[in-house]
């Protein structure tokens, strides 16, 4: 009796350490994909289709947080089971070993295969050859490998008391390429710190947006340019106080009307957005072009004739 509520108990410990192993697998295999994949839309940059398989660091830092929490996962549940086989706690022949690596076969299987079907349909959408050839042998790479281990663990004949050195080149070669895979997404992405500069420089941007299209608001009705921000607030109402002013900071920002339907709005930014080239926001670097430090940028008022239909309703 005792001795069957053990081999219950061992059964939950096993499905647990499975299931978490798989699960963890997913994760760590898929980010690691996903850093290979983004570095070659970094170095290979098809000019046919620029937005099409673009670099994006937010998908890039995304696989390095689940690689960071889903590797030591993987390879501390793969090294528990793995101890329990050699030790005999966890025989052969156990229902938990076999239904459950069998599983994480199939598991395994359809999401590679669903990576493989997305990487040919890029290729048929126009991804230049050498792009499709990087991407589809890492898809490769990476499936086979899992495939391949799983495979082999699920045949081997002799587990209690050996070693098995297949087992060992696995673990510790496939541990090695997720930490060089790691470190080798660091060097794509900003840092935290800038990518929260960034985040602010664009903030001021999307007001500088508002602002801008307030005053053409305000010229094709009155032909002229306002003598400061604060007529779009009070006569106007197409502007808050909160849209003329650095969120962070608080401070206002300088704007001065000119000539011709010109004007500048300055503002100190934290970063410049000139080297952005990888950037989706491709409007936002063209339309408002800065450097570090205070800049002023100059701007005019779209073509009034352009603008006839267009009348936007006051803030309420």
């Amino acid at each position: 009796m005792e001795q069957q509520i053990e081999q219950q108990n061992n059964s939950a410990k096993f499905a647990f350490f499975y299931l978490l192993s798989l699960v963890s697998l997913i994760f760590m295999t898929t980010s690691v994909g996903i850093v290979i994949f983004q570095i070659i839309n970094k170095l290979v940059v098809d000019l046919v289709r620029p937005y099409a398989g673009m670099f994006d660091s937010g998908a890039v830092k995304f696989a390095i947080s689940a690689i960071i929490i889903s590797a030591p996962i993987y390879y501390l549940t793969t090294w528990q089971i793995n101890k329990n086989l050699y030790t005999g706690v966890l025989t052969k022949n156990s229902g938990v070993r076999r239904w459950l690596s069998y599983f994480i076969l199939l598991v395994t299987s359809v999401v590679m295969l669903g990576w493989a079907i997305g990487t040919l349909n890029n290729f048929l959408n126009g991804d230049i050859t050498l792009k499709f050839v990087l991407k589809a042998l890492a898809s490769v790479v990476i499936a086979g490998t899992v495939f391949s281990y799983y495979f082999y663990d699920i045949k081997r004949e002799q587990l209690a008391g050996v070693k098995d050195r297949t087992i060992n080149i696995f673990f510790y070669t496939t541990l090695a390429v997720v930490i060089i895979t790691l470190v080798s997404a660091f060097f794509f992405i900003d840092s935290p710190k800038l990518t929260r500069d960034r985040n602010r420089d664009d903030n001021v941007l999307n007001n500088f947006n508002a602002i801008d299209n307030s005053l053409n608001s305000y010229y094709l009705e009155n032909k002229k340019l306002p003598s400061n921000l604060e007529v779009l607030i009070t006569e106007k109402r197409y502007l808050t106080e909160e849209n003329i002013k650095d969120g962070v900071t608080g401070q206002k920002f300088d704007y001065k009307p000119g000539e011709d339907k010109m004007y500048e709005l300055c503002a100190t930014f934290l970063t410049s957005n000139k080297d952005l080239k990888d950037s989706r926001n491709d409007y936002m670097v063209t339309r408002w072009p800065h450097d570090k430090g205070y800049q002023c940028l100059n701007q005019r008022i779209n073509s009034v004739e352009g603008l006839k239909e267009f009348k936007p309703l006051p803030v309420q």
